[in-house]
């Protein structure tokens, strides 16, 4: 159940509830946004992002440059959790975006937002994942998850970037390494169609993978070079 504790804010003259507010203005938005929506001034724009995210009804990420992007609904306030904000909780720089899934009831695994990320076939997606590598503990379930959506070797290549780039990111185990091996018969696969790396060309042919990546793209992670 939702509680609201907030009283009612004033609206071009008119009353509206928090709720409703939340609702109005759900979606991805910053204060430039909030501003030209409601026809209201910096000042005001900011309150009311402050007392929606008491309410529960505000998540926010930070875009490359560091601007924040609000993610508002009603729905934040019942607890779920997504993709992204386990992607955002360790990447360098977070994703901002208006596809959200929620989940309730349970916290989502490394594993299993790493294939979610992979699978979303986008180059904000790869930078982000990087990092989750640190995080990964079963190495089984991250097969077998990435085995069903047919992307073993996709995992072993950006993993193979993530060492690059993450510190301490553990070791694949050779199990794991063994089994995503491409077989001389298999065919080059590209992460994003038309696009490989100049800097990663041994990875690429290694798994047998064109990476759309390079390092000038990974230098919000610490450590890169060019």
């Amino acid at each position: 159940m939702i509680h609201l504790t907030m009283e009612n804010v004033l609206i071009d003259n008119h009353k509206i509830s928090p709720i409703d507010l939340a609702i109005k203005l759900r979606g991805l938005a910053t204060i430039a946004i909030i501003q030209e929506r409601l026809g209201i001034d910096r000042a005001r724009a900011i309150y009311l992002v402050y007392k929606l995210r008491k309410e529960g009804f505000v998540k926010t990420s930070y875009e490359r440059d560091r601007m924040r992007v609000y993610r508002i609904s009603p729905l934040n306030a019942l607890g779920g959790i997504s993709y992204i904000d386990i992607l955002n909780k360790y990447a360098p720089v977070g994703l901002a975006t208006s596809e959200i899934y929620e989940i309730y009831g349970r916290i989502p695994s490394i594993e299993e937002t790493l294939v979610y990320a992979i699978t979303q076939k986008n180059v904000r997606y790869y930078i982000a994942c990087l990092a989750l590598f640190r995080q990964v503990r079963d190495w089984s379930k991250l097969y077998q998850l990435a085995k069903e959506k047919g992307i073993v070797r996709e995992v072993a290549a950006l993993y193979d970037i993530s060492r690059l780039v993450v510190p301490k990111v553990r070791k694949m185990p050779k199990r794991f390494k063994n089994l995503a091996a491409p077989k001389k018969t298999d065919k080059y696969k590209s992460l994003v169609k038309g696009f490989s790396s100049d800097s990663f060309q041994e990875i690429e042919k290694k798994w047998k993978i064109y990476i759309p990546l390079n390092y000038i793209d990974l230098m919000d992670y610490r450590g890169v070079h060019t």
